[in-house]
């Protein structure tokens, strides 16, 4: 079944049709990335109105929708609704502006109910935190890409090298190998800047012997993401920096081993934090497990010490245990995995033992 076909089938029956206006939700249901757009959906026909800018490649590769080239917006959404005996109208509460909403209040036909509750985006949720084989290969992909991409840039990172060059350097690697886009700004920091979870990358920080050097990057493919953390040590690390690095990754290959189907969020965070807690570092793990990877790189499901979200087979989440030491250093490791029922695959392929770089 077609994603919008399932999305049209889980719909109440109060609902006579659905607006989808969202970057990501318009290019999920019709595979077609573009800026503007509006998807129109009924039970027994899909539209996609599109301004003069797309609509020759919307002819050419949106398959299941009826494309529609816009020339009063409002008016074809008032038209369609009226030749489908239309009367209730869901939106993407989650997505729409406040300024949106009144747009369409203002200028829909007044017989014209709007539904602004969060059915329609609960609904687009419950679809997309499912993973078909064919995004999963998407995503399989992309994470391909990047982990290219970190060897090439372990073969050149040097003593001297700034956070913002190794920046740069993963930035243009995934891009020339393939990559539609980053999946978000890539985190490249070193020494006690380690420390930081989401530091952002200095043209002044430079790389030293003997300290660590963590990275946080992924690619896009086809819409896709992927998402991963590598900390490697630039030099002989010392005894202490062994010490907290195999805390982490203890907690994260602990994880990994017990991720399956019906699972909570924080079933699975709570295992890796009662680890580093028990060697004393809790309250140098301030942030999640883990988060869903998808068309964005933060999605459903999450795995954090409050979600009761209740793992599900075909969802694709993070695992990334971190202790961060202020001025001091801090290690994070991240794969990312498909959830299944007796487990998980990672897709993460990239060594994990301490690679030490000479």
């Amino acid at each position: 079944m077609k994603n919008i076909e399932r999305l049209m089938s889980m719909i109440p029956d109060t609902i006579d049709a659905v607006l989808i206006t969202s970057d990501i939700n318009r290019r999920y249901f019709t595979g077609m990335s573009s800026s503007a757009g509006t998807v129109l959906c009924f039970r027994d026909a899909f539209y996609f109105i599109i301004d003069f800018r797309y609509i020759e490649k919307a002819m050419k590769c949106v398959k299941d929708f009826t494309v529609i080239e816009q020339r009063n917006l409002y008016t074809q959404i008032s038209s369609l609704m009226q030749q489908h005996n239309a009367k209730t109208l869901a939106i993407e509460s989650k997505m729409m502006t406040l300024y949106e909403l009144s747009q369409l209040e203002e200028r829909l036909e007044e017989d014209i109910n709007l539904v602004v509750d969060n059915a329609l985006s609960n609904l687009i949720d419950d679809c997309r935190i499912i993973k078909s084989e064919r995004e999963i290969n998407c995503i399989r992909e992309a994470q391909r890409l990047a982990e290219t991409a970190l060897e090439k840039v372990l073969n050149w990172i040097h003593v001297g090298a700034t956070e913002r060059e190794i920046q740069l350097k993963l930035d243009f690697t995934m891009l020339e190998l393939g990559a539609e886009s980053l999946s978000f700004p890539t985190i490249a920091l070193t020494g006690s800047r380690t420390s930081m979870p989401h530091g952002v990358p200095s043209p002044d920080a430079v790389v030293r012997d003997n300290s660590f050097v963590l990275m946080d990057f992924g690619a896009v493919v086809d819409g896709y993401h992927s998402d991963m953390t590598r900390t490697v040590c630039i030099g002989k690390p010392t005894d202490y920096m062994e010490i907290i690095y195999n805390i982490v990754l203890k907690a994260q290959e602990a994880c990994l081993n017990k991720i399956k189907s019906g699972m909570t969020g924080k079933d699975i965070d709570e295992i890796a934090r009662r680890i580093i807690s028990d060697e004393g570092y809790g309250e140098n793990f301030g942030h999640s497990l883990g988060h869903g990877v998808g068309m964005e790189i933060h999605e459903l499901p999450n795995a954090s010490p409050s979600s009761l979200a209740v793992l599900q087979s075909g969802n694709v989440v993070t695992v990334e245990p971190g202790i961060y030491l202020p001025d001091k250093f801090g290690v994070r490791i991240e794969d990312f995995v498909v959830v299944h029922e007796n487990g998980c695959e990672n897709l993460t392929k990239a060594p994990k033992k301490l690679q030490i770089i000479d």
